[in-house]
């Protein structure tokens, strides 16, 4: 006699016999839950089938599939052909984050509504009570094991509900395109067109006319400017470059006293930068690697830039290295000049990216 028919016969029950003609799939289910000591003690239906109930439920459920649905495609189409690069003003750039954010948000609620309107108003109620049993499954249990999934498949409905299962693959469909999106959308669009994210305001203009580097007010710098020591910001000297447009461009130019500057020298000549600097003069990007902050505290006895946002710290002797906080890359080093005029000029853009750190960077 096998475990499941000892338990029975100590309870007092004839056990049941699933492989019996006519026994409905209810009875095998409930037959199997006994095995487990699990009794149903309450089941019934939350809906008629067939009655108007049932079908606006149905609708319910179906419409907030399909709202996921559009909202996946919708989020799918701003994602590949929405205007997305920046540009000055009110763009329609402005508005690719926030429909990417609002589409995402639509359609996850859908599924989420959907799946819990289901659950909650079309499946039946429920209430079981177990005792802990343990024991190794037979035959009859995985044919009960079966039969108790095919039931909840019948419950679920879809067999006389197709129009449940129509959305529900209608919105599954475009979320899981929505999934697969990020991960070949540098093969739907050059996401470096027009090389934006490689170039400042300090790239030379048309005919190769190198950019000079101005104050805030738009006067160009000379070396006398700056005292031994000393540092200041500056911009490129082009239309707008002491502006938002070229929010990328603000440049420390630091005039270094003479065993700082060798050192510095050395230190670029090491990566290959050894024209970078003129004289004693070297210039780095005033954006700080780790967010984007201004990393403008110049301590000239430590020759140490410090950003103040999160504390980060660049030796400038070093190649700008960070040797304390959270940034993990060094500061980008303009490579500068003196033109005919005696003012300083940009030798040409940046050799590496501005900013913070981004996978793509060479």
């Amino acid at each position: 006699m096998s475990t499941h028919t000892e338990h029975q016969a100590q309870q007092g029950r004839e056990p049941l016999d699933v492989n019996t003609p006519g026994l409905s799939r209810f009875d095998i289910v409930r037959e199997g839950a006994r095995r487990d000591d699990i009794e149903i003690v309450h089941y019934e239906p939350q809906v008629v089938a067939g009655s108007k109930a049932e079908r606006r439920l149905v609708r319910l459920v179906a419409g907030l599939f399909l709202l996921t649905g559009l909202a996946a495609t919708v989020f799918l189409v701003v994602y590949i052909w929405w205007p997305w690069q920046y540009e000055p003003g009110r763009g329609g750039d402005k508005f690719y984050t926030p429909l990417l954010g609002v589409t995402m948000g639509l359609a996850l609620l859908g599924i989420g509504f959907g799946i819990l309107t289901w659950g909650k108003k079309l499946m039946p109620k429920e209430v079981s009570i177990q005792d802990r049993h343990e024991g190794a499954v037979d035959e009859e249990g995985r044919t009960i094991t079966g039969q108790t999934m095919l039931y909840v498949s019948d419950e679920l409905g879809l067999k006389r509900r197709p129009l449940l299962g129509i959305s529900l693959l209608a919105g599954l469909a475009p979320v899981a395109a929505v999934a697969a999106a990020p991960l070949v959308g540098g093969l739907i669009s050059q996401p470096h067109k027009n090389n934006q994210m490689f170039t400042t305001g300090f790239a030379p203009a048309e005919g190769g006319e190198r950019i000079r580097l101005v104050r805030e007010d738009g006067r160009p710098v000379r070396p006398a400017d700056i005292s031994s020591g000393g540092q200041l910001t500056v911009f490129p000297g082009i239309e707008h470059g002491v502006s938002n447009r070229h929010a990328d461009s603000p440049t420390l130019l630091i005039h270094l006293r003479d065993s700082d500057a060798q050192e510095s020298r050395r230190a670029n000549e090491k990566i290959g930068h050894g024209d970078y600097m003129w004289g004693n003069y070297a210039a780095f990007s005033k954006i700080c690697t780790h967010a984007g902050c201004p990393a403008s505290l110049f301590e000239q006895q430590t020759n140490r830039l410090l950003c103040p946002c999160h504390q980060s710290q660049f030796l400038i002797t070093d190649n700008a290295k960070p040797v304390f906080g959270p940034a993990s890359r060094r500061l980008p080093q303009l490579p500068i000049e003196v033109d005919s005029e005696g003012f300083f000029v940009a030798k040409s853009d940046y050799t590496e990216t501005v900013g913070p750190d981004f996978w793509e960077r060479p």
